[in-house]
């Protein structure tokens, strides 16, 4: 997939025409144009360099628009983006009219700078309708504007026809500004990649592009400037801003050979970096290829949109046509003049603009927005399918809890605490058991394997071992029933407990457990104002643990003892019972069959993960469980505003176009209904993006206090 930046694309029904025209060139398939960021994806179906001649097909639609060969990030002021040509066209229009309607008396030459006022405001629509129809392409806003302004100077309303020009394209004007700020604050959002990479080569650094560092390359990364590529850090502990990558605002300490991903930001000393993955193979790389991709797939309202624009133009064509002669022929004493006009007018209202380009700016704010709270949407129509969820499937461990056991409690009887926990962990040392590797982590003290002279795993059970010439027992309930070791206090405590017998009697027990993450029982309760129905877990774990887990975090529902196959037969049982929306949240891993079947699927931290990128439909980089209620809020926003729009757009020139064929309003009211409309559509969907600034900006606030 090749992909590509275009310049002065500010044409919705253009960039759907252009995406036409390139499908169906021979030598491209799979072309998708994303009018919001204006980047074209293709696929080449030939070696040759296609890029020019891809150029020139799009300027048979648009010969303004031409391919980028270097993008640039410099923030654009309004002075900047506005169309200093056309102003200046705009005004000399203005000011022949005004000269030709105040001062000349003469009506030939009256007419005559009447029309070089016309033209030179209206050349290019002019030429583009023209153009067009040559091509078959006859129903566009600008064979809408050229008939209604053509029809205003056959029937002598000069004023009027240029006026409707000078309208349209001051409002142009104004548009192009519009979406060219929504497209660089969305870029903004997703603009994330490295510029440079400083490589060590020998005594000296040398400055290189993301795409030449090789791995095994030792980069030099400054304060304040971000890891180009994945890698692994050298010689002392940093502390990194992830922000970029997770949404998270905190710092990160990060120690020496640790893992630290592209796009993290160095905030603390001057730090090499271990290369271990290329450009394209990097966190950074995969992360806006898949914000870049979203757009390939549309939501439902889009694709509506679309077709409903194919279709509705030469229906009001049609419209304008039976408005122009019907009710002269039908009613006796009125003039075709009259209702020429009202046809006009009613042309000039119906161009469908202000929807095409403001629904498909909408959903990318709301991709852009989500990836700012660390989470990865695969497509515009998961941003429609969040809005729909009524049940939500969590895995429990490293999803509801953190994945990693912790020691929570320890009850020592006839001995130290501290000398009980040192006997537990010179047994465990040998263990690669998740419980006992929490055991060790947890003493702080220096394990001298010396003293260990025997150790033996019964499995099952537990670990037999002599320490200091002291037989030890360190397991279950059942180890110390087999060696007759009497457990003598009454233990409430039933899940993951470790149990320690020295010399034939019991000393204490130790408990081990999964540590439920800080946010999810606010989380859950967040779902239940979210409307979502309910929520179930599924977990391997045994029956007591996982009542327990489901108790403490007040979950609806839990099946438990569950094998990894057994996830996918009881997600789609639930879903078939409930025949509602239901989403799948786990770790990516051993929970992708589940995640590659559900309605929609979040993969938890699984940028690293093959498998989540493939199978998930939603990646939550950051781990954090409320990143998936933030995604549902701005999801719910997006739809809000989405539809706000449509109802907007539809209910004013509906309005409009019963008012232009009563001839109640004319055509700079007309004007307004096309091109103001579209103004206020699009400003409406950029609220998208202005909530989660806000958001941001609040966080780093609180942050830096």
């Amino acid at each position: 997939m090749k992909k590509v930046k275009l310049q002065n694309l500010d044409c919705a029904n253009c960039a759907l025409k252009i995406e036409k025209t390139l499908n169906s060139m021979p030598e491209l398939s799979n072309v998708k144009l994303n009018f919001s960021t204006s980047t074209l994806t293709f696929e080449q179906n030939t070696d040759k360099d296609l890029l020019d001649i891809i150029e020139k097909e799009i300027q048979k639609i648009e010969k303004e628009v031409f391919v980028v060969k270097e993008v640039s990030k410099i923030q654009k002021t309004f002075w900047q983006l506005l169309d200093k040509k056309l102003l200046a066209i705009t005004l000399i229009s203005i000011f022949l009219t005004y000269i030709s309607y105040n001062y000349l008396e003469n009506r030939q030459l009256q007419i005559f700078i009447y029309v070089l006022a016309y033209i030179l405001v209206g050349w290019d629509v002019l030429y583009k309708a023209f153009k067009n129809i040559t091509t078959g392409k006859i129903f566009d806003e600008y064979f809408l504007m050229s008939i209604a302004t053509i029809g205003a100077f056959a029937l002598a309303d000069f004023v009027e026809g240029i006026s409707v020009m000078i309208f349209y394209q001051v409002g142009e004007m104004f548009q192009r500004v519009a979406v060219s700020n929504s497209r660089e604050s969305i870029n903004a959002l997703i603009d994330i990649k490295p510029e440079y990479a400083f490589v060590k080569e020998g005594e000296i650094v040398v400055q290189k592009t993301p795409e030449e560092v090789k791995i095994g390359d030792i980069l030099l990364v400054k304060v304040g400037e971000k890891i180009p590529v994945d890698g692994v850090l050298l010689y002392n502990s940093s502390s990194f801003d992830t922000s970029a990558i997770t949404g998270e605002f905190k710092p990160k300490k990060i120690k020496e050979n640790e893992k630290v991903l592209s796009g993290y930001i160095n905030i603390s000393t001057p730090s090499y970096i271990k290369v271990t993955a290329i450009y394209k193979d990097s966190t950074i790389a995969k992360i806006i290829e898949l914000i870049e991709n979203a757009s390939l797939k549309k939501a439902n309202a889009e694709k509506f949109i679309t077709k409903f624009a194919s279709v509705y133009t030469p229906i009001v064509v049609i419209l304008a046509l039976f408005l122009a002669f019907l009710p002269p022929f039908f009613i006796e004493g009125n003039s075709y003049s009259d209702w020429i006009e009202r046809a006009l007018v009613f042309l000039v209202i119906s161009c469908p603009c202000s929807l095409v380009v403001s629904i498909p700016l909408s959903f990318f704010s709301a991709i852009g927005a989500v990836s700012k709270r660390g989470v990865l949407v695969k497509g515009a129509n998961y941003i429609e399918k969040l809005t729909e969820i009524e049940n939500i499937v969590f895995d429990k461990t490293g999803t509801l809890t953190k994945g990693v056991f912790e020691v929570t409690k320890i009850e020592a009887f006839g001995i130290s605490k501290d000398e009980l926990l040192k006997y537990v962990s010179l047994v465990e040392s040998f263990s690669t058991h998740p419980i006992a590797k929490a055991i060790v982590k947890s003493y702080n003290g220096e394990i001298n394997l010396k003293e260990l002279s025997f150790c033996e795993e019964l499995s099952g059970l537990g670990i037999k071992a002599v320490v200091e010439n002291k037989d030890i027992l360190v397991g279950n309930e059942r180890l110390l029933e087999k060696f007759d070791v009497k457990i003598s206090e009454n233990i409430d405590e039933k899940l993951n407990v470790v149990f320690i017998a020295i010399d034939s009697k019991f000393v204490g027990y130790i408990v081990v457990s999964d540590i439920i993450k800080p946010e999810t029982k606010e989380f859950l309760e967040e779902l239940k104002k979210l409307n979502i129905f309910k929520t179930y877990m599924l977990t391997g774990d045994r029956k007591d643990v996982a009542l327990q887990v489901a108790k403490n975090i007040s979950i609806d529902e839990v099946k438990y003892e569950l094998l990894p196959q057994d996830k996918l037969k009881i997600y789609q049982e639930i879903k078939d019972k409930t025949n509602k929306v239901t989403a799948f949240v786990g770790d990516g891993i051993n929970d992708a069959p589940t995640l590659a079947n559900s309605d929609i699927g979040f993969a938890m931290g699984g940028i690293g993960s093959d498998l989540a990128i493939k199978y998930a439909d939603v990646i939550v980089l950051n781990d954090n469980l409320n990143a998936i209620s933030d995604a549902i809020k701005i999801a719910k926003n997006t739809k809000t505003i989405v539809y706000q729009n449509i109802i907007f757009i539809m209910a004013i020139k509906v309005g409009f176009l019963f008012l232009g064929a009563g001839a109640i309003i004319g055509m700079q009211e007309a004007i307004f209904a096309d091109m103001g409309v579209a103004l206020i559509a699009i400003f409406n969907s950029m609220r998208i993006l202005k909530n989660i600034k806000q958001k941001n900006n609040k966080e780093n606030i609180c942050t830096l206090k």
